[in-house]
């Protein structure tokens, strides 16, 4: 594998076996991986766990995370709430490596309940593996930055009203 950065990674209670799974093929793949937890079945808020690795993204402390929770949803909703994070609930490899190739996803999202084992595997592979084409798919992702600015713009000058 040629992916050599730090994964920060994340799930809630219904997302727990799957991400001990992933994390034992990271380890087999010598990818360093940060454990955010949670670290039981016991029931658990996913907003709590996917803003820490979200915020880590967002700042730049790891450049790509993996959330998990039952269906993906949830923790997509949450992350993307984070400037310059690009989540993407993948189901499937060609949705994984469009999530790279053109969006450039810095946090991938699965779901346990909605996926096997061996695909969730299959998709963090991709995941880690594709590269980013730039190109069209660049000026693309400048317009979200750019939505991001305005919004943060917009969210600045509101305050006190």
């Amino acid at each position: 594998m040629k992916f050599k950065t730090k994964i920060a990674i994340a799930s809630d209670h219904a997302g727990f076996g799957l991400k001990n799974r992933i994390l034992r093929y990271l380890a087999e793949k010598k990818v360093e991986a940060v454990d955010f937890g949670t670290d039981g079945r016991d029931s658990v808020d996913y907003p709590d766990y996917a803003i820490e690795v979200a915020e880590s993204v967002s700042k730049g402390k790891i450049d790509r995370g993996i959330l998990i929770c039952g269906t993906g949803i949830g923790m997509s909703i949450t992350a993307n709430k984070f400037s310059g994070v690009r989540a993407a609930l993948c189901h499937n490899t060609a949705t994984a490596e469009a999530s790279r190739r053109h969006n450039d996803a810095n946090i991938l999202v699965l779901g346990e309940r909605v996926l096997d084992e061996e695909t969730a595997v299959q998709i963090v592979g991709i995941w880690l593996e594709t590269d980013f084409e730039a190109g069209r798919h660049q000026r693309r992702l400048d317009k979200i930055r750019a939505i991001e600015k305005d919004q943060q713009a917009a969210g600045r000058s509101s305050e006190g009203c």
